[in-house]
């Protein structure tokens, strides 16, 4: 899985959480895969 499906996913179990503990631990996961993603260097042009 590609960190961008990983953070798509993140945001559709957001989406559908009930508990706010379960809805806390998902907003930091997806806060550090959007972290991770942008220190990421951009894809050099073809």
């Amino acid at each position: 899985m590609t960190l961008e499906q990983h953070i798509e996913e993140l945001r559709a179990e957001l989406r559908n959480c009930i508990s706010r503990k379960e809805r806390r631990q998902i907003e930091r996961d997806l806060e550090m895969a959007r972290d991770e993603l942008a220190r990421r260097p951009a894809a050099e042009p073809r």
